[in-house]
């Protein structure tokens, strides 16, 4: 508990000390009204202050005019011990108010706690301590047992065990080694650490991730935005009605003004919106909050609420339902030896970063010599071209193939094929596979139980391969043999369906991805091993690449949309019945207390729940 909560816990206990001998001992009448005002100025001063103050600066109708006003009017009628309680309880609501905003806060607090406060530069032999900000790339980092990592990058030198739990809400640690990389935000546990800078700060794994959690509140959810404007004009007119009940029925009926203006303020009293005004964002700070925790980074309580919407999830297929980890599997060639064919390939990918690519310089495991490649030119989406040691060689699948005329036999064999031809003439195949991660198809599975009613896969890879995946997982729908553009067709395509009733879904990871994931209603990115593009692009993003957590993530935004609901329903509801019998005088003061206070509390107390849907990562 803060400084100022406890002020506040303070002033309430003190307040009701006071009431309660003011109600309890045996004083004159004089005495009692004397405690009673004390009572009230001890609990109520901050909201009287707060009411003049925000009048002077033109904010006039908000929760702490309604309270001066309904108070002021007790006091007027005489009513000390009802005005006290009214103030009394109203801070009480104040008090769970702040704690709830407060615990969730914590919640995103924790978060932030990945912010590195220095690193250790290595330089010239020496360790010097900057701020992370003063690192450039290229430079070497070392990293102490215990602290955190400040910079993404790679390990130039050691071995340890780091924890990702801040990023992903993995307890398990990882376990990195030269050559491996890291991301900024975890913890290096047993083994020292150097590590080569490849990102500055700003464009760090810790920077994006505190920028997309501190700017998640900007982007509302329709229901905040409701609430907002309608508490905007609901309040006034709650004054206006107010005031012409005190007055017009004893005007025209020949009747007392005592009745009618307790009536009056009995109505302030529980018109007061707190409970919607409080309680609907504050469900959703929790709901964001406790997806954080299993490692999914939400940009926004609009996503969050459009998740609960969705009825057609499309994936992409590598890295994404498939490890990425492409390898060679097998080499083929009618009239070069294995190991001159991958050599020729290696050479031809040299300066290409494509999963493939990678995995045939893998494979071929030798130093690349650049000096003996020219002419290098890319088809994206299609193969390479390049000259090797003066001979033209092709790289790529059986599009580009196709497209110069070269004659390629038919591999149905499953994994992706790569064709090399030399001169234009064929020269043989490589076959590389890649691997479904292990929760795929649970995923899947979960996805379709939990009201999924269409699931597509859409791959650059050959109809086989696709198709084969396709099965293995229970997707309904598979688009093969895929370019970018061709992606984002299929996307627009499924958008415009006349079948379609809510969100469309797309999950990806790669740079190719970020149009399509920019173009659809929500966009999911895999964060682990994904590009910055699609990370940047993309409305929710997945911390560990596990495709289980879109689940997460779809259960913590149906139950935290669930608990917004049931606070709007309460709320109104108790409401608009207090206020009929309060206006028709069957309802006292100590009823608009529980309509305004009581039903606050139990609201805000029903927000708290989103807090902790993290339980069930």
């Amino acid at each position: 508990m803060n400084k100022k909560l406890r002020r506040l816990l303070h002033k309430i206990l003190t307040s009701a000390l006071v009431y309660i001998a003011a109600l309890a001992l045996p004083l004159p009448p004089a005495g009692k009204i004397a405690l009673f005002v004390i009572a009230y100025f001890i609990v109520g001063f901050d909201i009287l202050k707060k009411s003049f103050r925000n009048i002077r600066n033109g904010q006039i109708f908000d929760e702490n005019f309604l309270m001066s006003i309904a108070t002021a009017g007790a006091f007027a009628l005489r009513e000390y011990a009802e005005a006290v309680a009214v103030m009394l309880f109203f801070q009480i609501g104040e008090f769970f108010q702040s704690y709830a905003v407060n615990q969730s806060r914590k919640s995103i607090a924790d978060l932030m706690d990945i912010r590195p406060d220095s690193a250790n530069l290595l330089k010239d032999g020496k360790i010097e301590t900057v701020s992370p900000e003063k690192v450039s790339v290229g430079d070497t980092i070392l990293v102490r047992p215990g602290e955190r990592i400040p910079l993404d990058g790679t390990v130039s030198r050691g071995s340890s065990g780091i924890d990702t739990s801040a990023l992903t809400g993995e307890s398990m640690p990882r376990e990195v080694e030269t050559g491996d990389t890291v991301i900024s935000g975890c913890i290096n546990l047993n083994g020292l650490l150097e590590i080569k800078v490849t990102s500055r700060y700003g464009d760090s794994t810790v920077a994006k991730i505190l920028d997309l959690v501190e700017n998640a509140g900007t982007k509302k959810a329709d229901i905040e935005n409701f609430i907002t404007r309608f508490a905007r004009w609901y309040t006034p007119a709650v004054v206006i009605i107010a005031a012409l009940l005190a007055v017009l029925p004893p005007l025209f009926s020949g009747g007392g003004f005592h009745t009618w203006v307790y009536r009056a303020i009995t109505f302030l009293v529980i018109s007061c919106p707190c409970a919607l005004v409080i309680s609907i964002p504050l469900s959703f700070f929790g709901g964001i909050g406790a997806a954080s925790k299993c490692g999914i980074l939400i940009k926004g309580s609009c996503y969050l609420e459009a998740l609960a919407d969705a009825d057609c999830i499309v994936f992409d297929k590598t890295g994404t339902l498939t490890k990425g980890n492409f390898r060679v599997v097998e080499i083929n060639s009618p009239t070069l030896g294995s190991e001159e064919l991958l050599k020729l390939a290696a050479h031809a990918e040299a300066h290409s970063t494509h999963p493939i690519a990678v995995s045939i310089k893998e494979a071929y495991g030798k130093k690349i010599n650049l000096r003996r490649i020219k002419n290098l030119s890319e088809a994206r989406g299609l193969g390479i071209e390049a000259e090797v040691d003066g001979q033209h060689v092709i790289v790529g699948s059986n599009k580009i193939m196709n497209a110069l005329g070269i004659s390629i036999p038919r591999i149905t064999k499953p994994g992706t094929v790569i064709f090399i031809a030399i001169d234009k003439d064929y020269a043989g195949y490589i076959l590389i596979a890649d691997e479904l991660k292990e929760d795929a198809a649970a995923a899947l599975s979960a996805l379709k139980s939990s009201g999924i009613r269409q699931a597509v896969m859409l791959t650059g890879d050959r109809r086989s391969i696709g198709e084969n995946i396709g099965r293995r997982l229970g997707m309904d729908l598979v688009y093969a043999e895929l370019l970018p553009a061709d992606k984002v067709h299929k996307v627009e395509e499924l958008l415009a369906s006349p079948h379609r009733r809510g969100k469309l879904v797309f999950v990806g990871d790669g740079i190719n991805d970020a149009p399509v994931l920019a173009r659809s209603d929500i966009g999911i990115a895999m964060g682990g091993i994904g590009s910055d593009a699609a990370i940047e692009a993309a409305d929710i993003v997945i911390m560990t690449d596990e495709p289980s957590k879109i689940n997460t993530a779809m259960r913590i935004s149906r139950q935290t949309l669930k608990i917004a609901r049931e606070n709007i329903i309460f709320a109104i509801g108790v409401k608009l019945l207090v206020l009929g019998l309060g206006a028709l005088g069957l309802a006292s003061i100590w009823a608009a207390v529980f309509a305004d206070v009581g039903v606050s509390v139990i609201a805000i107390l029903n927000a708290i729940r989103a807090l902790s849907l993290s339980k069930k990562c």
